[in-house]
C-alpha cells in the first residue's frame, strides 16, 4: 500500500519520536488517516502514535476536533485557520505531545481559483511548543497530492522534533 521510502521514513520518524519520548495523534483531512496509517504500518508504532483523528468533514471537524464553525464559515475548510484550529484540537482532545494536521483538496474535483487542487495545508501543535503552520500547492493527480502530503507532514514533524521548526 505504501512504497519502500515512505515506509522507511515513518520508521526513521518513529525512531525519532521514540528517542524524544512524544506521543504524536494525527488530526487528517485530506488524507483520510494514510500518515497515521503509514506510521502503524510499521511494528511498534504503537509507543508512539497514540491516536489519529480522520476529519473528512467540515461537521467531524467541529465535532471530533472543537474546530469552530466560524472558522470554517469565515475561511474555509482549506485554510490555515483551520489546520491550526485542528491541530489543537487533535492535541486537547488527546494524550499526545504533539499533533500534525492536514486539510486540503486532493482533487481531481473541488479545486477554486483562490484553493486550487493540490493546496495543502498543515499545521502542528504540541504540548510547550508554538503551533506552526505551513502550506504547499503540489501537482498531480490525487494519488501523488495526498502521497506528498504525507511525505510533506513527516519532514515537518521530524523537523519540530528536533527542534528545527
Amino acid at each position: 500500500m505504501f512504497d519502500a521510502q515512505l515506509l522507511h521514513d515513518a520508521a526513521e520518524l518513529l525512531k525519532l519520536c521514540r528517542r524524544a519520548r512524544l506521543k504524536v495523534a494525527t488530526a487528517e483531512s485530506c488524507t483520510g488517516g494514510l500518515i497515521a496509517g503509514c506510521m502503524t504500518e510499521i511494528g511498534g508504532s504503537s509507543d508512539v502514535i497514540e491516536r489519529g483523528f480522520v476529519t473528512y468533514s467540515n461537521e467531524a471537524k467541529i465535532e471530533m476536533l472543537g474546530v469552530p464553525k466560524m472558522l470554517i464559515t469565515l475561511h474555509g475548510a482549506v485554510s490555515e485557520q483551520v489546520a491550526r484550529a485542528m491541530a489543537e484540537g487533535a492535541l486537547s482532545r488527546s494524550l499526545a505531545d504533539l499533533t500534525i494536521a492536514v486539510t486540503g483538496v486532493a482533487g481531481p474535483g473541488g479545486g477554486t481559483k483562490e484553493k486550487p487542487v493540490g493546496l495543502v495545508h498543515f499545521a502542528c501543535a504540541g504540548r510547550g511548543r508554538p503551533t506552526i503552520a505551513h502550506h504547499e500547492a503540489f501537482p498531480g493527480d490525487r494519488a501523488a497530492v495526498r502521497d506528498a502530503t504525507v511525505q510533506t507532514a513527516f519532514s515537518i514533524i521530524r523537523h519540530t522534533v528536533q527542534g528545527n521548526a
